[in-house]
């Protein structure tokens, strides 16, 4: 894993088209959270409402979009031990999933259900 990736940003209130790709660091898990690699984020009205400048984030939360993904652990912070690097999970998250990689609360993380793809498990802690 390098130090940064791709994600995609708000850059002023508006239509999809201010959602613009750039280049982040990987963030760090800090106490409590994991570091999952992305492969599928939902998108859903929160997500829209924030691009639209009508939902401004927590002050803690990310400022990226993306409330919901799945994908792969690849980091545990302190304090974690009911997960570990390689579990396939899908997460509640406080943004940042239009992200490769996303740091989150590991309580916030849901196994995927048996023969349920990333896909379809993407859209299970927000939108489903």
């Amino acid at each position: 894993m390098t130090g940064t990736m791709n994600a995609v940003e708000i850059t002023e209130a508006g239509g999809p088209d201010v959602l613009k790709p750039v280049t982040r660091p990987v963030p760090e898990p800090r106490h409590g959270e994991v570091v999952i690699k992305v492969a599928w984020a939902g998108v859903n009205r929160p997500d829209a409402l924030q691009r639209a400048g009508m939902y401004a984030p927590p002050p803690t939360a990310s400022d990226l979009p993306g409330l919901e993904a799945s994908g792969e652990v690849v980091t545990v912070g302190a304090g974690v031990s009911d997960l570990k690097a390689g579990d396939k999970v899908c997460a509640l998250l406080p943004g940042g999933g239009y992200a490769e990689y996303v740091a989150t609360p590991a309580a916030h993380c849901l196994p995927v259900p048996e023969g349920m793809g990333l896909k379809e498990a993407a859209c299970l802690p927000e939108t489903f």
